[in-house]
């Protein structure tokens, strides 16, 4: 189903609709502050199954997740207090932030080293869904693993819209993913250059 929602005052409605879906194991394409992300449910496993499948992804590479809040992220990262503080600058933002996984997260969701990725996106359609949900997202690019993300909605919904539950509305994106930091051992290292101004790591 295609969905137009505000991207600054998300009608509670629609958002509503959105996370019964997500609850009932749907996936979704939403907007987020940087290209269109598709996800679902963190604690469904058959939905992420099936972003595997429209992806076409190696089971190897694991997703990242959008939290709600520091608090959420505390649950899935393991954050110390110079984390703490990078994170909580930088976020809501173009960030996503490698840090050790904890035992609550599925060795599937998670890399080899025990990391995940952890988002906070600057998008009020984005940040309503998560709030109204109580759980982050597992998110993704939307798009097919190696091709460009549409930066048009309309474009999205013409290419994966028969694949997923709902694609969301929410204007033309940008045009460039997030910028990955690692933050492991407090040594801040940029591991994909993005829209996240990056300058203040040495």
């Amino acid at each position: 189903m295609y969905l137009s929602i505000n991207p600054i005052n998300p009608q509670p409605r629609l958002i509503k609709q959105v996370v019964e879906s997500l609850q009932r194991g749907g996936v979704i394409i939403y907007p987020t502050d940087t290209t269109y992300g598709i996800g679902c449910d963190i604690s469904n496993r058959q939905a992420i199954k099936r972003i595997f499948q429209i992806k076409q992804r190696d089971q190897r590479k694991p997703f990242s997740f959008i939290c709600n809040d520091l608090a959420e992220i505390s649950d899935y990262a393991q954050v110390s207090n110079f984390a703490f503080k990078i994170i909580k600058r930088h976020l809501p933002g173009a960030f996503t932030f490698i840090l050790d996984a904890t035992k609550i997260v599925p060795n599937s969701l998670s890399t080899k080293q025990k990391t995940v990725g952890i988002r906070i996106p600057d998008s009020p359609i984005c940040r309503a869904i998560v709030s109204e949900l109580g759980r982050p997202l597992v998110t993704t690019s939307a798009n097919t693993s190696g091709d460009d993300t549409p930066q048009d909605p309309r474009d999205i919904e013409d290419q994966m819209g028969k694949l997923v539950d709902f694609v969301i509305d929410g204007g033309v994106s940008m045009n460039e993913a997030s910028s990955v930091i690692s933050l492991l051992n407090d040594q801040p290292e940029i591991l994909r250059q993005g829209s996240g101004d990056t300058s203040w790591i040495d």
